[in-house]
């Protein structure tokens, strides 16, 4: 519920009809003219409201000004496009420090680096493992925790998220 939109749109010659598609479509352009790239677009329902999060990252890091202009700028293209026939709350953010990884150019970039994987089920006992990022392979991940390493298929993963270490 709420991926469908009130009519399939076309960006650049090819029909997308979910939210996060379009918006994504939509944004790329925008973001590159601005110095940014998109990471991540999410639709979602949070306390019976509405959210469209564009996640925007840029090599030197993102600030206030990058959302405050990424949002000015894209806010008429949104409107004008009018994808979502639901009333929604817009929100712009960095893609932030303790990203989530989800394409395979996300693992491919940040192999070796610290990550938090969480599991859908308990997997030796827990559902949360704190490790390096040891391997990628089409949707499966291997997890170096301090030299034990753990695999786990792409069905038994919830999450993988980039992790600050202090």
């Amino acid at each position: 519920m709420g991926e469908n939109v009130h009519s399939r749109i076309t960006v650049r010659g090819v029909f997308l009809n979910k939210v996060t598609e379009i918006v994504t479509a939509l944004a790329i352009p925008i973001a590159e003219k601005l110095g940014l790239s998109i990471w991540d677009v999410e639709f979602v329902k949070e306390g019976g409201e509405r959210y469209l999060r564009v996640y925007i990252d840029k090599e030197s890091g993102v600030d206030i000004n990058d959302c405050e202009s990424f949002s000015r700028a894209f806010d008429k293209v949104l409107d004008d496009a009018d994808p979502i026939a639901e009333s929604y709350i817009f929100e712009v953010s960095s893609a932030g420090l303790e990203r989530r990884l989800y394409r395979p150019g996300d693992f491919e970039k940040y192999m070796g680096s610290a990550i938090t994987l969480k599991t859908f089920s308990p997997k030796n006992g827990r559902k949360e493992f704190w490790g390096k990022l040891a391997g990628y392979d089409d949707g499966n991940v291997t997890l170096d925790d301090d030299g034990e390493i753990i695999e786990f298929t792409k069905k038994e993963i919830a999450s993988v998220r980039l992790r600050v270490e202090f």
